[in-house]
């Protein structure tokens, strides 16, 4: 986190800098009885029968997911985040009323905000199918009626389920039927791990992997994404890696930072290698709240494994090439334990795995440079302002290929991260004050990389919007126009 903030107003800096500015991941902070009381009007009351659901959304079952410190250590489960929204009044007030919220946008600086769930981010993961379909889909239908009057600047977000891709397409439907224009899936869903199907239920809960869509995933999921990719439809991933194993404490909640970045990480690698943004290059994912630093990571990554790891680099690694018979003549002066073993035993186990060795060959990339295209393309990394490594993002002397990495900006606003809605712009201008930011990088930062990511090459994301023109502008700009690389934009 940023040490200082810009001494400008929001805006004040809304203005000097003379562009709309986009928040890219607001929040709304739903009164969980309100979202109940919706649930019963339309007589849906039994959807909230699941446990999970119950303990989630029903005031009062909140000790069903967080048993006392004890217990939890007993468990080995993470404590939650006490305290989590603003403390003041007005401010906690405008997270949770969307007419009070657009009143106040302008005091953020921003002219125009996409809004996410609070406790809708988990309603997708219940683990009761009727409850999980049934629940989304009020949801959806809640926020598209409670923000209908406000959608000029502000766009709430649609929560899908994904346990399998017929329920994704079905409520992706249905959600844009309402006129929903974001769409928000899990990272991943729980599996069962096959070889424990058959273990006690309180047992399974830790004998579980992640699906994350791609790779080794359970289901074909294709059908979700030719028919995300036909709507034209932003699919943001926004999910809590609190309950990973490595982010788990029983009794500290900021013991779970960077669990935002780790599923972030996991859903685009598996999505890369899985060949899912080579299959559909109109799709574009939103990893949401992880910061860039986890995407510059894990771009050089990539690009480094490609280099060693390839199709072409991997031939450089096969136990083959090397001369048993020369290592047995060098073994005597050089290592005399290695005397008299067998050949075949001086070198690894040269048998190849099932399918190949090409770990890259659902791709489609033939280069690294591929790589940068299909990455940046297809990859947008959600950023707070407090996030102190914007700028490698946007540094092609650093990247490799000379990429930029597609960053966009988000508030948070409604979380507890978020002191005051003046605070989050004034964090991310300071970079530009410091000189870690030209103008133009944060303009791309604050604007045009969150219509990229919404609006992909047509304008329909932002029609009737406060930022219409200017985000027709850039779509106009860019459609058409090759891939994204270093410094092609400035």
């Amino acid at each position: 986190m940023s040490v200082q903030a810009s001494e400008l107003t929001a805006r004040a800096i809304r203005e000097r800098v003379g562009h709309p500015l986009i928040d890219g991941d607001g929040h709304l902070v739903e009164v969980r009885e309100a979202f109940v009381r919706f649930v019963h009007e339309h007589g849906e009351g039994a959807l909230l029968d699941d446990p999970f659901a119950q303990a989630l959304l029903v005031p009062g079952n909140e000790h069903k997911l967080y048993p006392p410190l004890e217990e939890r250590r007993r468990l080995h489960i993470r404590t939650n985040a006490r305290w989590f929204t603003p403390g003041v009044t007005v401010d906690y007030a405008a997270v949770t009323m969307p007419g009070l919220m657009y009143e106040r946008l302008e005091e953020t600086g921003f002219d125009f905000s996409v809004v996410f769930p609070t406790y809708g981010l988990h309603i997708a993961h219940i683990g009761d199918e009727r409850s999980r379909r049934g629940l989304c889909r009020l949801y959806n239908e809640m926020v598209a009626a409670d923000f209908a009057p406000y959608r000029d600047r502000l766009s709430p977000v649609a929560v899908l389920p994904m346990d399998t891709p017929e329920e994704g397409v079905e409520a992706l439907e249905h959600a844009a039927s309402l006129g929903l224009k974001a769409f928000l899936i899990p990272s991943f869903v729980w599996r069962t791990i096959p070889a424990f199907a058959d273990a006690p239920i309180e047992y399974r809960s830790r004998l579980r992997r992640m699906d994350t869509f791609g790779i080794d995933s359970e289901h074909d999921y294709d059908p979700f994404w030719r028919r995300a990719s036909d709507l034209n439809a932003p699919l943001a991933c926004h999910m809590s890696g609190a309950g990973l194993i490595d982010r788990i404490s029983p009794s500290n909640y900021v013991f779970s930072a960077g669990q935002f970045a780790a599923t972030g990480e996991a859903s685009a690698k598996s999505l890369f290698l899985g060949g899912v943004t080579h299959r559909f290059p109109r799709l574009r994912f939103g990893l949401m709240e992880g910061g860039v630093a986890v995407g510059v990571r894990l771009y050089g990554d990539l690009v480094g494994r490609w280099e060693k790891r390839g199709p072409r680099g991997i031939r450089n690694l096969d136990p083959r090439n090397i001369d048993t018979a020369e290592l047995a003549r060098l073994a005597p002066r050089y290592n005399p334990r290695l005397v008299g073993l067998p050949e075949d035993r001086l070198v690894p186990c040269l048998a190849a795995e099932e399918g190949g060795n090409d770990d890259f060959q659902r791709t489609g990339v033939a280069g690294p440079e591929d790589i940068r295209d299909q990455f940046c393309r297809s990859f947008f990394w959600g950023c707070e302002g407090d996030d102190p490594l914007v700028a490698v993002a946007f540094d092609a002397r650093v990247n490799p290929l000379g990429a930029t990495i597609p960053a966009f900006m988000g508030s948070d606003i409604g979380h507890w991260d978020v002191p005051d809605f003046e605070h989050p712009l004034r964090e991310a201008y300071e970079q530009v004050e410091r000189g870690l930011l030209t103008e133009a990088q944060f303009r791309d930062f604050a604007f045009t990389n969150a219509v990229r990511f919404y609006a992909g090459d047509r304008g329909d994301f932002f029609a009737g919007t406060a930022v219409e023109a200017a985000a027709n502008a850039v779509i106009s700009a860019t459609s058409g126009a090759p891939e994204i690389r270093g410094g092609d934009r400035r």
